[in-house]
């Protein structure tokens, strides 16, 4: 029974309306899919492509050449490729082939793609080509904690991403497409990381756009992950699934990651890294903000803030920094748990977050918390000071007061005596009163210029308070001047005059113009031997007093003026010698104006000279960083101090002595830079050496592994892997002899490098360790020169040195002075260790080579093994001589090789040479077998031939026997038959005769 077959109807009319849309809609999305795959690719291209100064515009254009892909595989694989420099196609071609080439020799699979694919520019194949690109270099590598072994890339970074946001409500990850459509699963990838990035509050929020916008903004911008992809094209229903692929995979590259090691729980692992995570960005927030708020040099300006201040830092020292150090330590042995995750590269640390580097925070907040406490303590002890000099001012300035209150009381009983025309009961102790709280009121001045010269908030209000005082002391030695002093004189006068009738009032008159003259001349004198003051508070000191006393000489105008009034009631007998007294009186009192202004205008300039010397001074003292700026401005004060001393500013002594100090601070700053010069290259040179050691060791073990791991060989392997694998040793050898190249520049520096250690105070020194000045010091004690030897003593203090000079001398130097000369035992043992390490991978190498060539050696004789055994004499006799030969002189070249390379080769013991000698022994006798067999059989062959060549000249002579026997008997018989007859049984006879012959020639063959 035939089997029913249904027929084929055609589609009608509305069935291809509906193919032909579909067609359509497929088509579209093909060309979108595409378009947004040579946008991210072309991005991602880019992105390596900057390390070589190239750039792509059109993916399918620009890689034509093959310049371009080949410089994107040199960048990702950190080798050198050949390349023509030609621009024929030929050319293209070429360089498209050295790439493809190049990929299959890493093992790459390229499926139907070629180099005139490439060069012809085919949109299709070139975005397949940088996709299998992508994978290989970017995605394959990817490794998560529980994966399975038959888990592919994609599958690994799925795997990734749903761990990353499984605890995010609302967000799942099913796919590369759909699932990232709505930005959400982006950022909460970085904020599983990084929170104070992402707000996830806000995330929930947003749109679409706003999201992936959000996304790739922080990324970029904060994590350094190129923006590959533009919110417009993922929010599609079918975003392309290789372009998220490519940029998610950016952003597992980026965070940090741990992974299963040394038989630790993946659960527990990744509570440690999150713990240590968490620790150290506590830390390092709370390290730089403390740093931040101590290097803040302003401090309060009343004592009581500065002492709460004070308070603080030191309940911050007992309290807070304890437990902040527990923290570092404590991190510290949270990252020693899984540190050898780090050093295998499985646990990925991003950059601040190594011990090393908590250590230099922690150090620069160690540098900063003594710097703060040494300032802390001088603005604490100077506050302290002020505030115990504005007490005392306040104290002997209300006694001052309360001692003037009597002065005032005891000189107006006297004036009311003198009135009565009763002798003063208390002139001489007025007048030693006087003279006790003129002493006492310069004391408070010298105070209170203290005040100001340490910037002390009530320094002005204690400066009105003692200039009120002085100006009251003032005012009363003026009354007791004029009217007790000249009182009592006239009184005297007057007893006496009375005896030679002159007037009394004459007296009086005189005895005041005397006593204004005697003041002038007082005043005079005092400011011709006053001092100029040594130090700013000093000069400040003696300005204020001047002031003062410039005030009271320019107020004593008035008092001339009046004593030129009363000329008019001297009487005629009086009146010259009381214009002498006046003439006298205008001349010093000239004399003295002149000397308080001049005085005056040199206590200005000389208090602005030495307030700019003392305030570069502090600058000098206080910090060495500005050292370059200071230098004008020491300059430009010494130029205003010499100038001074040209013109002859009496004043000289401070000057000059003042001018010596700046000098003497600016060498200690220039001798203090040179230092600083010096500890910053030796500095370099250290930290510089220790990075290319570890460096070195990192690349060494890199090579190991990779040594371990890529030719880790069997017998499984076959020869062609084996080729390459022997071709890319001989690179290997290379790389170790550059490397030994390498160390010997190192074990050179090493003998260069200087000691830090000793530098840390919590590193006691024992005996004496040898140290060298790098610049001159002199001081009292000791004296240094640059390039001595001296010896220390003690580093307890981390700014000064205990040390013994050449000499015998002991002193407590500045540590900055002086560096720890080499040999460095660190350095000296680290490329010691490096050396060692270096030697076993040659040794490594030796062993790997030895056990690769023997394997190949073994290999080829395999194959010689069974090419040989699989010969017979049918196919031998199908080759040629020269070609069956050179099989077997190889198989003996093969054989030597094997049993020289085996020798030491692991892989190949006793028992497998043994084997293989058999082996070898039964080939070559299979193949002597058969080549004897061919040589009998080719004898047997020319006999058989002979044989058949005279069997066949046989066969002819008898045919031809026969021919001429039926010729003859066709014949018919001629005019005489017996005749014929006769000739014919003749010539039959013949015949006869010559068959017998032929007869026994057959015989003989047979």
């Amino acid at each position: 029974m035939a089997m029913y077959e249904p027929a084929y109807l055609p589609p009608n009319a509305e069935e291809q309306d509906f193919i032909q849309a579909y067609e359509n809609v497929r088509e579209k999305y093909k060309d979108e899919r595409d378009r947004v795959q040579k946008k991210t690719f072309t991005k991602w291209v880019n992105k390596h492509l900057i390390k070589s100064q190239r750039h792509v515009t059109d993916l399918y254009e620009d890689l034509r050449d093959g310049h371009n892909l080949i410089s994107l595989l040199e960048v990702l694989s950190g080798e050198t490729l050949p390349r023509e420099k030609g621009r024929m196609r030929f050319h293209k071609l070429q360089n498209v082939q050295i790439a493809l080439d190049f990929l299959r020799h890493r093992q790459v699979k390229l499926v139907n793609i070629r180099n005139d694919d490439i060069a012809d520019g085919n949109p299709k194949l070139t975005l397949g080509l940088i996709w299998t690109i992508i994978l290989h270099f970017q995605i394959s590598d990817i490794q998560i904690n529980g994966q399975s072994e038959d888990m592919s890339a994609k599958e690994k970074l799925l795997l990734w991403s749903q761990r990353m946001t499984d605890s995010y409500q609302g967000i799942r990850c099913d796919n590369f497409t759909t699932s990232w459509r709505d930005g959400k699963l982006f950022n909460a990838i970085i904020h599983k990381h990084y929170p104070r990035l992402i707000d996830m509050g806000k995330v929930y929020r947003q749109t679409n756009l706003e999201n992936l916008e959000q996304a790739f903004n922080v990324a970029d911008k904060d994590l350094g992950v190129t923006r590959l992809l533009d919110p417009e094209d993922v929010d599609v229903p079918h975003p392309d699934e290789k372009s998220i692929i490519t940029y998610v995979s950016s952003l597992y590259d980026v965070m940090p990651r741990v992974d299963v090691h040394d038989g630790i729980s993946t659960n527990e692992l990744e509570l440690r890294w999150r713990e240590y995570y968490e620790l150290v960005t506590l830390l390092i927030q709370w390290i730089r903000h403390h740093v931040m708020i101590f290097e803040e040099r302003k401090f309060p300006a009343s004592y009581e803030e500065i002492e709460l201040l004070w308070r603080q830092f030191l309940k911050f020292k007992e309290t807070e920094l304890p437990v902040k150090e527990s923290d570092k330590n404590r991190s510290k042995q949270i990252y020693q748990s899984f540190e050898s995750a780090v050093h295998s590269g499985q646990v990925k640390v991003p950059p601040g977050y190594n011990p090393i580097d908590v250590e230099k925070e922690w150090g620069r907040l160690s540098f900063a918390i003594l710097e703060r406490e040494r300032l802390l303590r001088i603005e604490f002890e100077r506050l302290e000071r002020l505030q115990r000099i504005v007490s005392k001012v306040q104290m002997e300035s209300g006694m001052c007061d309360d001692q003037l209150n009597h002065l005032d009381s005891l000189l107006q009983t006297d004036i009311r005596l003198l009135n009565a025309g009763k002798p003063p009961q208390h002139t001489a102790e007025v007048e030693r009163e006087l003279d006790k709280a003129d002493n006492t009121i310069r004391l408070l001045f010298n105070d209170v210029q203290i005040l100001k010269d340490g910037r002390h908030p009530q320094a002005e209000q204690m400066y009105r308070r003692v200039f009120r005082i002085h100006e009251r002391l003032v005012n009363l030695r003026s009354d007791y001047n004029l009217r007790l002093k000249s009182g009592v004189t006239s009184v005297q006068v007057s007893s006496q005059k009375s005896s030679f009738g002159r007037p009394e009032m004459d007296d009086v008159t005189l005895r005041y113009v005397k006593d204004l003259l005697e003041w002038v001349e007082e005043n005079q004198r005092r400011i011709e031997e006053a001092e100029w003051g040594s130090d700013l508070p000093s000069v400040e000191s003696q300005l204020g007093s001047h002031r003062g006393l410039h005030q009271t000489v320019e107020d004593f105008r008035s008092k001339i003026e009046r004593a030129k009034a009363d000329e008019n009631q001297i009487s005629p007998v009086s009146r010259g010698k009381y214009r002498e007294y006046l003439g006298r009186l205008d001349l010093q009192y000239a004399k003295l104006l002149n000397s308080s202004k001049s005085r005056l205008r040199n206590l200005d300039s000389l208090y602005g000279f030495v307030s700019a010397a003392t305030k570069e001074l502090r600058q000098l003292f206080g910090s060495h960083e500005r050292a370059g700026a200071e230098g004008e401005k020491v300059n430009d004060i010494q130029a205003t101090g010499d100038k001074l001393v040209k013109d002859g500013h009496p004043g000289k002594k401070t000057i000059e002595a003042f001018t010596a100090a700046l000098q003497t601070q600016w060498s200690w700053i220039l001798q203090l830079c040179c230092c600083i010069e010096a500890h910053l290259k030796e500095n370099t040179a250290y930290y510089q050496f220790f990075a290319d050691v570890q460096e070195a060791q990192d690349k060494m073990k890199k090579m190991q592994e990779n040594m371990k791991k890529k030719y880790s060989c069997d017998r499984s392997t076959t020869a062609t892997r084996l080729e390459d694998l022997l071709q890319d040793a001989v690179d290997e050898k290379e790389q170790l002899n550059e490397f030994k190249t390498l160390l010997s520049g190192l074990n050179k520096r090493a003998k260069y490098i200087i000691q830090l250690k000793p530098r840390n105070p919590t590193t006691p020194i024992k005996g004496k360790l040898p140290i060298q000045a790098v610049c001159d010091f002199k001081q009292q004690e000791i004296t240094v020169h640059k390039g001595d030897e001296c010896a220390l003593l003690n580093n307890s203090q981390p700014f000064k040195w205990k040390v013994l000079n050449h000499s015998g001398d002991e002193a407590v130097v500045p540590s900055v002075c002086f560096m720890v000369p080499p040999v460095n035992k660190e350095a000296v043992d680290s490329v010691s260790g490096l050396e060692g390490s270096h030697q076993q991978m040659v040794s490594m190498w030796q062993m790997v080579h030895i056990d690769m060539k023997s394997l190949l050696s073994w290999q080829y004789l395999m194959r010689d093994f069974t090419q040989i055994r699989s010969w017979n004499i049918t196919m031998l006799k199908t080759m040629k001589p020269d070609e069956y030969r050179l099989i077997m002189r190889n198989l003996e070249l093969h054989y030597q090789d094997f049993m020289r390379d085996s020798q030491d080769s692991k892989l190949f013991g006793p028992d497998d040479r043994i084997q293989i000698e058999q082996d070898y022994t039964n080939s070559t006798q299979h193949f002597d077998n058969l080549l004897r067999s061919m040589e009998k059989g080719q004898q047997d062959e020319s006999l058989c031939k002979n044989y058949i060549s005279e069997v066949k000249d046989l066969r002819l002579r008898i045919e031809d026997c026969e021919a001429q026997t039926v010729a003859r008997i066709r014949k018919p018989t001629d005019k005489e038959p017996l005749k014929d007859c006769v000739q014919k049984k003749t010539e039959q006879t013949k015949v006869h005769v010559e068959l017998d012959g032929l007869k026994k020639d057959l015989i003989k063959c047979l």
